[in-house]
């Protein structure tokens, strides 16, 4: 069990991983359903934002033939809550809420404590994931079905998970 000074240092290290689901629910393999939907990505173009630990890795290494993830910006991220970030009830997030419901004044301030793996989206009431529109322009060009390595939409892609998710916010 790791000591909590290493916990700490460790902490600002972390990155935000951003992890959307690319295919459907036809044909997939219980195990793999069930790492989906612990990774809270129920449905097709759903999005979540988590910290990179190798819990979630591993997670998404399994999952990886029907996701796409990479490492997400501070301004993407920014535009990602702001538009798309729900409370229950299907409100949106807004400044006025953050001041009256947590220790936040903006917007902004909670995206730096987020992105800095500070904070949480629950720890001021956000839903955990990320309803999405299907990216204009469509996928990358060899479809859904293969990697990102060689065209197509599926595994590991780094920054340019930011373009993606530009598209379909």
């Amino acid at each position: 069990m790791p000591k909590a000074s290493e916990k700490k240092g460790n902490e600002n290290k972390l990155k935000r991983i951003a992890v959307v689901r690319v295919r459907g629910r036809v044909n997939v393999r219980e195990e793999i359903e069930r790492t989906l939907n612990l990774l809270n990505l129920t449905r097709v173009n759903h999005c979540v934002v988590v910290k990179n630990t190798p819990q979630y890795m591993g997670m998404i290494k399994k999952a990886k033939d029907y996701i796409t993830w990479g490492e997400i910006n501070k301004e993407t991220l920014e535009k990602l809550i702001i538009k798309r970030a729900r409370l229950p009830g299907n409100k949106r997030l807004s400044d006025e809420y953050l001041r009256k419901n947590t220790k936040y004044s903006s917007i902004q301030e909670f995206v730096e404590d987020f992105f800095n793996c500070k904070v949480e989206l629950k720890d001021v009431g956000l839903k955990k994931v990320f309803r999405l529109k299907p990216p204009s322009g469509g996928y990358e060009r060899a479809g859904i079905k293969k990697p990102f390595s060689v065209g197509g939409a599926l595994g590991y892609r780094g920054e340019k998970i930011n373009d993606l998710l530009l598209r379909m916010i």
